[in-house]
């Protein structure tokens, strides 16, 4: 084996048993920190220089994708200026591995001053910065696996693990769920997989519709003049509620058997009758799947009393490439 490879091998599993140290560290100063986070009335500010400056970049990030307001502030910015930014309904979590950075130490007295809790996640509980934070995430001695020891790397893995931990179970204690997520994700391919039928589905005049009793003829004349032709037109009776669904596949299954008179067959005769429906709620990857499941191509939207309120059609879903 290539010696580089065998290297690169060490470099990760060195990463890895850090992380698995971490883990197992976990107690209760986590649990605190859980509960403090869930009972801010402000933001958390994530704070960290140099590598760890990053990694304190990226949970803060996480927070706040997940619901939890966060900023990061720059341990070096914070002292000219930018401490304004912190206020006493905040809570300050301090990246450091070896808890002696001097920019976060200077910086510390003054967030305390004004009423701020501080979560420490370092290497020790004996480093400066653990001693005068009111809560020590601990990370453990750790030895970086690069050449000599130096460049930050197994350390800001097990950071940016534990930091990804609090932030997602902080997540699960909000109940932030898949809406909340397409709330604050709305642009990519995230948010397009996260809209619901309800964004998508055609209404008004793009939603064909025919009341119970009409002709064949006249649902064709419907599908037809319907922008878009979508070739299918629901069926609904007089309280505007789903009762069949009549496609262009029906309409050729009907010429194949040798359709009576268009204008004196009845369209309930025709119609698929109790088709399937899909509630407005339901996500548009959901909805993708059912229209593969069954091999269709429209799907009528009802609400919750079975009232038809708009068409779904595959076309919708692919021209915004969801799926």
């Amino acid at each position: 084996m290539d010696p580089r490879i065998e290297r690169a091998r060490d470099i990760i599993e060195r990463e890895a048993v850090a992380v698995r140290q971490v883990a197992e560290r976990l107690g209760q100063p986590f649990l605190r920190t859980l509960d403090l986070i869930l009972g801010l009335r402000g933001r958390v500010v994530t704070a960290g220089m140099g590598k760890a400056g990053f990694i304190a970049m990226k949970v803060s990030a996480t927070l706040a994708s997940t619901g939890t307001p966060s900023i990061f502030l720059h341990p070096a910015e914070a002292i000219h200026g930018d401490l304004g930014r912190v206020d006493a309904n905040d809570l300050l979590l301090a990246f450091s591995k070896s808890g002696e950075t001097q920019e976060l130490l200077v910086m510390l007295p003054h967030v305390k001053a004004v009423g701020v809790p501080v979560v420490a996640i370092t290497q020790s509980t004996q480093s400066t910065l653990a001693r005068h934070a009111d809560h020590v995430l601990e990370l453990g001695r750790i030895d970086e696996p690069g050449p000599y020891g130096l460049a930050p790397s197994s350390s800001t893995t097990a950071m940016l693990a534990l930091g990804d931990a609090l932030a997602l179970v902080v997540q699960e204690g909000r109940r932030f769920g898949p809406e909340d997520f397409a709330r604050f994700h709305p642009g990519g391919d995230l948010g397009r997989r996260l809209m619901k039928v309800g964004e998508l589905m055609r209404r008004d005049d793009r939603n064909p519709r025919i009341e119970s009793g009409a002709t064949v003829l006249q649902a064709i004349e419907v599908m037809t003049r319907t922008p878009g032709r979508p070739g299918a037109t629901s069926v609904v009776d007089r309280d505007g509620k789903l009762l069949g669904f009549f496609t262009d596949g029906d309409l050729r299954r009907l010429i194949e058997r040798g359709l009576a008179n268009p204008r004196q067959a009845r369209i309930d005769e025709a119609m698929t009758k109790n088709p399937r429906s899909i509630s407005p709620d339901t996500f548009a990857l959901e909805a993708l799947a059912l229209l593969h499941q069954y091999a269709i191509d429209q799907l009528p939207v009802v609400d919750a009393d079975d009232r038809l309120i708009g068409l779904l059609d595959v076309q919708d879903l692919l021209n915004l490439k969801i799926g």
